[in-house]
């Protein structure tokens, strides 16, 4: 059954190689080809932006909104895109006097995510033509990478696997079917969407891989950690959604009522929650694997984490 299973993950590293010579693509051949974004349409779907829960919103407001976390969206995959590469290419070191498929198809990952930074580096300063000035992203990528990096491995792949599989799950449901955004924004996740595809499965193999080498204390101690990398997600999201909504009422065009400006920040701070948070603890795929590792106590404890900020 194991040589099976070995077998097996070796042909989906391969897999994941051939298609990312496949599919690879070049951000100024295929994706930007000499194109503003369109700032007459939007940027995310209503259904990751929650501006339909905002009925006091205009036409123009909403698609404001949905701009400015369009923006922040950009530039919180370029923050997480720091820490996966430089865990990808630390946890490929296993695999370097041995399975140079392996190798091969994580070195392609980690090239892949230098890429997608610059990718986003380039579309923050394409949106600054666009948008009126004030807009700040708050977290500092350094930062954030390094302290993330000081957790446990086997925490920060399960981070990682969350990410890219919502990643996923939010092109295909919500981006995709949408033709009303803005052509170049969407083009621009396509693109991502069919790199990150194959990242999913990798880090999967990886993320069960190291599971492997834990002991049943390791193993709680990656739980813990994963349940504080949450709660560090959750204190970003907290103060960028704080930070996007004093931005919007600033450029919005018109004094907002108090309480309408308090549903517009706990709009951002709910979307927020969602796209990053919410949208990746309950994809199906992530909770089979998550399933496969811990037991019934260590569900429950990040269940009770998650209930606050997911309520």
């Amino acid at each position: 059954m194991q040589t099976a299973t070995q077998g097996n993950n070796v042909n989906r590293y391969a897999k994941c190689v051939e298609v990312s010579k496949r599919i690879r693509w070049d951000i100024d051949r295929d994706v930007i080809r000499d194109r503003d974004f369109d700032f007459s349409k939007k940027f995310l779907p209503d259904g990751l932006s929650k501006v339909r829960d905002l009925p006091f919103l205009s036409e123009s407001e909403q698609r404001l909104m949905s701009q400015i976390q369009g923006r922040t969206y950009a530039n919180m995959f370029r923050l997480v895109e720091r820490f996966i590469g430089a865990k990808i290419l630390e946890v490929s070191r296993d695999h370097w006097l041995g399975d140079q498929v392996a190798l091969e198809a994580l070195v392609r990952f980690t090239d892949e995510e230098l890429k997608h930074q610059e990718l986003f580096r380039r579309l923050e300063a394409m949106t600054v033509a666009g948008m009126a000035p004030g807009y700040s992203f708050v977290p500092q990528p350094n930062d954030v990478a390094g302290a993330v990096l000081g957790k446990s491995t086997w925490a920060v792949l399960g981070l990682t696997c969350h990410i890219e599989l919502f990643t996923q799950a939010h092109y295909r449901q919500s981006i995709e079917p949408d033709a009303n955004l803005s052509e170049l924004w969407k083009d621009v996740f396509l693109y991502h969407w069919r790199e990150e595809s194959q990242h999913a499965i990798l880090d999967e193999l990886e993320w069960v891989r190291e599971d492997a080498k834990l002991t049943a204390r390791e193993r709680d101690a990656g739980v813990t950690d994963l349940i504080e990398l949450v709660g560090a997600v959750d204190g970003i999201l907290q103060t960028q959604a704080a930070a996007d909504a004093a931005y919007f009422t600033a450029v919005c065009g018109r004094v907002l009522p108090e309480a309408e400006a308090e549903s517009v920040q706990a709009t951002f701070l709910r979307a927020y929650r969602w796209q990053y948070i919410g949208s990746g603890v309950t994809d199906e795929r992530f909770l089979k694997i998550l399933g496969g590792m811990i037991n019934e106590k260590q569900g429950a404890r990040i269940q009770a984490a998650l209930q606050p900020i997911l309520q």
